[in-house]
């Protein structure tokens, strides 16, 4: 079968408007729900990052309270161990994207620190989404769409419809209040249409090949809605 990119966050921390550095990285579920689901329909998953850094778990996507107990945390725990293409990352600079049939970014903060404002991440994500490459974003990683931009410097999302982690999700998780930026308002001011879910229930918007969702519980329903995109 074909060969899926998984574009994942380089860094373990997230700077916090007050200079502290917030220890996290890549989300659990939203990088084990779709690996399990393309890996099941026959699919080889390739994942790169910045520099080729081995991506970071945030340890708070590993407590029992997120993944609906302790049967829940061992099991996400067993799968990401499972995973071993997450040892052996490839940098973003050595990135061919005619050898990927997709292009999948899962989320967690560490991409509001890193692939924000990471430039071989945007090329990326502007040259996938040109091709007509089936393109899945989830809950925080819409935040690297905002290195997206075209030569005259507009974004290269705007105008599209996109979910992504809402103010109200970052306020209820307690970090609205100290981020430097709040991931639906820098996407808003970029031109970028964030279309709001209920807040931690699944919310997958497809716009042409852009499938993104909002939180880690729509990252499974993603995944199904890239696939058949894939048919």
């Amino acid at each position: 079968m074909s060969k899926i990119l998984f574009v994942m966050t380089g860094v373990d921390y997230w700077t916090l408007a007050d200079g502290t550095k917030h220890p996290t990285g890549f989300w659990a579920e939203e990088a084990v729900a779709p690996y399990q689901a393309f890996k099941a329909a026959g699919h080889e998953i390739v994942v790169a990052t910045p520099g080729g850094v081995v991506p970071t778990v945030d340890k708070g996507s590993l407590a029992p309270q997120v993944n609906g107990g302790q049967e829940g945390a061992d099991k996400i725990a067993n799968s990401l161990a499972a995973m071993s293409e997450l040892r052996s990352p490839i940098t973003l600079e050595d990135v061919n994207l005619d050898d990927y049939a997709a292009v999948f970014y899962p989320g967690g903060h560490g991409p509001m620190e890193d692939l924000a404002v990471d430039a071989t991440s945007g090329k990326v994500l502007t040259l996938a989404l040109e091709s007509g490459k089936p393109l899945g974003v989830v809950c925080h990683g819409p935040a690297a769409l905002l290195a997206a931009t075209t030569a005259d410097g507009t974004n290269a999302f705007q105008g599209y419809e996109v979910a992504a982690f809402t103010n109200e999700e970052e306020t209820q998780g307690g970090f609205a209040d100290k981020a430097k930026w709040l991931l639906q308002d820098r996407l808003t001011e970029a031109g970028v249409n964030v279309r709001v879910g209920e807040s931690w229930a699944p919310n997958v918007v497809v716009d042409r090949n852009l499938v993104t969702g909002q939180n880690p519980a729509s990252s499974a329903p993603l995944a199904d809605q890239l696939l058949g995109k894939l048919a």
